[in-house]
């Protein structure tokens, strides 16, 4: 992808140049899909999210500058899934949130953009807040903000794969609630992990990303992730039966 975006940038033909970029959309729709399905279930339709994600498929094309080097999928996901947010933001606001962090929320939805091609990865809130010369903590709040954007109604279809709504599950059983104990046993073992290997357990686990969607997001090789992952959780494996032997 990153060659063939390249010749886009080289061909001074308009006409072939308008072809070679159509085909190079068309062959990233599917992310545009992919992330779709990340957003469902906050009050827009997929289908309206797969447009808003499609129009961030086509900036990513644009956008991207091969010549700084790092693969294309690292930054077009994030660009995409930035586009979505934005949608979310712009027109979804239904909880009130004082002005200040809501124009700390622009500002850091732009930066993250920008930033996100400097660095190959998404930037951390003390990145976010050098860039911008901005205080951590309102970038902290800024960060927080986004996510007011939407309140779901109770009468909204749950995630439960049986057609009901929120409201039809209240005070139903946590099927989840068995697995505290088992958290808060695994919490210690994960403090005593690297902050690398730390993020990507809790982005696998805990956010259900895939270890492609983990590489673009730390800014590393898949393969990479993939042997991070298989050695840390061999290494909490030996560290939780060294706790129950104990």
């Amino acid at each position: 992808m990153v060659i063939a975006i390249q010749k886009l940038r080289d061909t001074t033909d308009e006409q072939i140049g308008r072809q070679m970029r159509a085909e190079i959309v068309e062959r990233c729709l599917p992310l545009a899909d992919h992330v779709a399905r990340r957003f469902t279930g906050r009050g827009e339709s997929f289908d309206d999210l797969v447009q808003v994600a499609r129009i961030g498929v086509v900036n990513s094309v644009d956008r991207f500058d091969a010549e700084r080097g790092g693969s294309f999928l690292s930054f077009a996901v994030p660009t995409v899934m930035g586009e979505v947010k934005r949608h979310f933001r712009d027109t979804m606001w239904s909880i009130r949130v004082p002005r200040r962090a809501k124009e700390a929320s622009l500002n850091i939805n732009k930066a993250s953009d920008e930033l996100v091609q400097r660095l190959g990865r998404s930037a951390r809130p003390s990145e976010l807040a050098e860039y911008l010369d901005m205080p951590l903590d309102e970038v902290i709040d800024g960060l927080m903000a986004r996510s007011a954007y939407n309140a779901v109604s109770i009468d909204a279809e749950s995630d439960d794969d049986e057609g009901r709504s929120i409201r039809d599950t209240l005070g139903e059983d946590d099927v989840h609630i068995t697995q505290i104990d088992e958290i808060v046993t695994l919490r210690p073992a994960l403090d005593h992990l690297p902050e690398r290997e730390r993020r990507i357990i809790t982005l696998r686990f805990f956010h259900a990303m895939s270890q492609s969607e983990i590489a673009a997001e730390v800014g590393i090789s898949q393969m990479h992730v993939s042997r991070l992952l298989t050695r840390t959780l061999s290494q909490l494996r030996d560290e939780l039966t060294t706790q129950r032997d104990d």
